[in-house]
């Protein structure tokens, strides 16, 4: 940073008009664009992420204001002083033009002088009557614990001839606090001794202050992700204990010969990082007999989760004691109803007698189980139900249907056959009864319906359970 006043060497000649000129164009071009780019990230201020990519484009411009300010000054050279206010106070710089927000001074060692800049009064507050403020006099406007830096910068420059670059905070009259940056150097005698120092003083308040934000809504960011991630592993830690820990093909009863085959598959959604709702189970009963149900409970995360493991724990409990399924899903509907977070949800709920070979099943605004024989297939005729949550006292009907060896019965979720209403997506899955009636176990089956529909994105998961009739 050379200085004007240096004695070892002339003023720098200006730069010409034309360079500049086109530096600030681009400056101001640039200017328009980030500006637009603030435009768009405009939100409702509920999103950390809006806010970081805001502070970010208003800490661009702030910094594109300064650079068009230094590049006006250093095209048309400095302003003229302001006239004198007859001792009113001088308002803080707000904003606006950067000439009015960088100034410049000069303290002589052997004459004890100080020489300020106009812009120098504004940032400090001073009267432009009064007399500039010496080297000993200044850290009275410093915060106390910022006279210590101002100290050090001074020494640097006077006793080891050191440029100096640095800041410190300053009270204004009123009580304003505002931060200035400065940077000054040496200036030499012939001698070689230095005879000043010269500094460049800018009030780098709102600066800070977006860089500030930056960094405050960065960290907010970061936290909101973190907490994310935390939550996301949780919600698959209580996923993996809720869902079957079976993989592969089951066959119930795990005593005596199989009744049934059963796999299962659950689809994770490609769009979300967050676990959802859908869940799949069968468990041998006391009895003999078999549950097997589906359901998705609206939301995603950890609350979902939660509450799906509070559901299958109540399914699994009034099926120990003997509740048939449309009794069953009248209590989970006063379950839900009851809750500190109302939710809604949607289930099948099955009991299979091996000895009858019957399934007796109820459902709750679910798509219906489907019954693939003899190479066709066909929806089963559903009872009334409405979904889980939805109104208090519900009724939840039965239907049953008697089963045959070789039976297939696929029960799924919403979202199974992603882009399609769940009546196309029952059609698309009957259109594989061919493939399932040559398939060799419920296992290949499943397997089938990820070849047709496991690769495709999907916006939410879903879930697939097919069990196969053995005996």
């Amino acid at each position: 940073m050379p200085s004007h006043l240096s004695a070892d060497r002339p003023a720098a000649p200006p730069p010409g008009r034309g360079p500049v000129d086109a530096l600030i164009t681009q400056t101001r071009r640039l200017k328009g664009e980030v500006d637009a780019v603030r435009r768009d990230a405009q939100g409702d201020g509920t999103n950390p992420r809006e806010r970081w990519q805001r502070a970010l484009c208003e800490l661009a411009l702030h910094q594109l204001n300064d650079l068009d300010e230094h590049l006006a000054q250093l095209r048309d050279g400095p302003p003229a002083p302001p006239p004198p206010t007859d001792g009113a106070t001088v308002p803080a710089p707000r904003g606006g033009s950067l000439l009015s927000r960088v100034g410049s001074a000069e303290w002589h060692l052997l004459t004890d002088e100080a020489n300020w800049s106009g812009e120098l009064y504004e940032i400090l507050g001073r009267d432009p009557a009064s007399a500039p403020l010496t080297l000993d006099e200044l850290p009275s406007l410093v915060l106390d614990e910022d006279r210590p830096k101002l100290t050090s910068m001074v020494t640097d420059c006077l006793v080891d001839a050191r440029r100096i670059d640095g800041e410190f905070r300053i009270v204004r009259p009123g009580g304003e606090i505002r931060t200035v940056h400065m940077m000054g150097e040496p200036v030499l005698g012939s001698d070689g001794g230095t005879i000043s120092m010269w500094a460049v003083l800018r009030d780098v308040s709102e600066l800070r202050r977006s860089q500030r934000e930056v960094s405050e809504t960065r960290d907010s960011l970061q936290a909101q992700r973190q907490r994310a991630q935390s939550e996301h592993r949780l919600a698959v830690e209580l996923q993996e204990a809720v869902l079957p820990p079976w993989r592969g093909s089951l066959r119930l009863p795990h005593q005596g010969p199989a009744a049934l085959e059963l796999a299962a598959r659950h689809l994770p959604s490609a769009t979300s990082t967050l676990i959802g709702g859908d869940w799949y189970d069968a468990l041998e009963l006391p009895d003999g007999e078999t549950l097997l149900s589906v359901g998705d409970l609206t939301g995603h995360g950890v609350a979902v989760a939660s509450g799906v493991a509070m559901l299958l724990g109540a399914v699994r409990g009034m099926a120990m004691a003997g509740t048939e399924p449309g009794p069953l899903l009248e209590k989970l509907n006063q379950l839900l109803d009851t809750t500190v977070q109302p939710a809604l949800g949607s289930a099948v709920c099955c009991r299979y007698r091996p000895g009858t070979r019957s399934l007796v099943w109820a459902q709750a605004g679910h798509p219906a189980p489907l019954l693939f024989r003899g190479g066709t297939g066909r929806r089963l005729g559903a009872p009334a139900g409405v979904l889980l949550g939805a109104t208090s006292g519900a009724g939840y009907g039965q239907a049953e249907v008697t089963l045959d060896v070789g039976d297939l019965l696929l029960l799924h979720t919403d979202g199974l056959v992603p882009g399609h209403s769940a009546a196309t997506a029952a059609d698309r899955l009957l259109d594989l009864a061919p493939r399932f009636g040559a398939a060799d176990s419920a296992q290949d089956c499943v397997r089938t319906v990820m070849e047709e529909f496991g690769v495709t994105e999907r916006e939410d998961d879903a879930c697939v359970l097919v069990v196969r009739v053995a005996a």
